[in-house]
């Protein structure tokens, strides 16, 4: 990550989002990228939840070995296995689990599964870190905000400002941890590279406030958004009207 870039994104979201929280990052790399390796928690746990730490700071580091969660190590692209009848418990349960009822039929949900690709990340550790946090040997995959409705909204159309059709910003169904690394990342390797609005997965809802959603995009995706900033609509007097709200909401 070249230091200029950085900073210029910090002045110019700062100019225009005001106090509106910072977002974070994630890469695969081989190494540690001078960030702390994460511990593997006890009994139940949720991603999300834990990315809370890397929300107010601290980079850290996963690896197959970090995860407790079978969702989140089939998402970050370390295994392609999944809990035994994951198919009943995505959708009716059965005599041996309660269903989460997300998919209407197990068979829909075998359909589902296989139709996810494999991410290339055998051996690599995933890396994240806040914005602020980041170096120059830091080369971020994807940039991902947890964004209250009016920041949302602001992403979202400056995401679209060179697009000629209207679905530039995708809503994929999954996992809340799939909707910030698997689906973004997989854009990443894609020509487009639109970017992914998510977190509307009810298990992930408890880790974030009941106004977040989230809104992840590949980093050179980013690039050219944080180039437009300047010349979009976050420079009229319409955006300063919602500016001064995301203000008020802090």
């Amino acid at each position: 990550m070249k230091t200029e870039l950085k900073n210029q994104f910090l002045i110019l979201w700062e100019t225009y989002f005001g106090d509106a929280e910072l977002p974070v990052t994630f890469y695969y790399t081989a190494g540690d990228g001078g960030a702390e390796k994460a511990e593997k928690p006890k009994g139940r746990s949720c991603l999300i939840c834990e990315l809370s730490k890397v929300r107010n700071g601290r980079s850290v580091y996963y690896n197959i070995e970090s995860l407790s969660c079978g969702g989140a190590r089939r998402y970050l692209g370390y295994t392609e296995k999944m809990r035994p009848g994951f198919e009943y418990f995505l959708s009716c349960g059965n005599d041996q689990m309660e269903g989460e009822r997300y998919i209407k039929k197990p068979e829909m949900v075998k359909k589902l599964l296989q139709n996810q690709k494999t991410m290339p990340v055998e051996g690599k550790n995933i890396i994240f870190k806040r914005w602020d946090n980041l170096s120059e040997d830091d080369n971020p995959d994807v940039v991902i905000f947890f964004a209250r409705p009016d920041v949302l909204s602001g992403l979202f159309t400056l995401a679209n400002f060179d697009q000629t059709e209207p679905n530039g910003t995708i809503t994929p169904f999954g996992a809340g941890c799939g909707t910030i690394i698997y689906f973004p990342y997989l854009e990443s390797m894609s020509e487009r590279q639109r970017a992914v609005i998510g977190m509307f997965d009810p298990s992930a809802r408890p880790c974030v406030l009941e106004d977040l959603l989230t809104f992840a995009v590949p980093m050179k995706r980013f690039e050219k958004m944080i180039g437009y900033m300047e010349e979009s609509f976050l420079i009229t007097g319409t955006w300063t009207t919602v500016r001064t709200r995301i203000n008020r909401k802090k």
